[in-house]
């Protein structure tokens, strides 16, 4: 089984930046797409950012795309999430995932990825 481990979240004041990392053992096929989805207290799970593990195809939440940057390390160990200038609304539970299975667009759908890590907080305070 993959195991899928978020770190890099904590406690940071509106404006700050702070780059998540997932990192990814026990993998025997490859991870095809990478996926940052967040979730808030009482709100549905939300597609933020996503990654084929070629690096060739990237999506993010429109409303994300100016301040987050997801990207894969080069050896295709891990994948990162850098979210700069960040706003209160940006608190949340932000858990990566991984699709097995091929695919040729980076899906925005948590049931298109088979793979879920414990996820990491990240809290904004104002």
């Amino acid at each position: 089984q993959v195991q899928l481990l978020e770190s890099g979240g904590g406690l940071v004041q509106a404006g700050d930046s702070l780059r998540l990392s997932c990192a990814a053992s026990g993998r025997t096929f490859n991870s095809y797409a990478t996926g940052w989805f967040r979730q808030a207290p009482g709100q549905e799970r939300e597609f933020v950012a996503g990654i084929r593990w070629s690096g060739d195809s990237t999506r993010y939440l429109d409303a994300l795309k100016d301040r987050f940057t997801i990207s894969r390390d080069n050896s295709k160990t891990m994948v990162y999430l850098q979210m700069n200038s960040l706003k209160p609304a940006d608190t949340a539970v932000y858990y990566c995932a991984d699709r097995s299975r091929y695919t040729s667009v980076v899906p925005t759908d948590s049931d298109e990825y088979n793979f879920w890590g414990q996820g990491t907080q990240v809290t904004v305070s104002s």
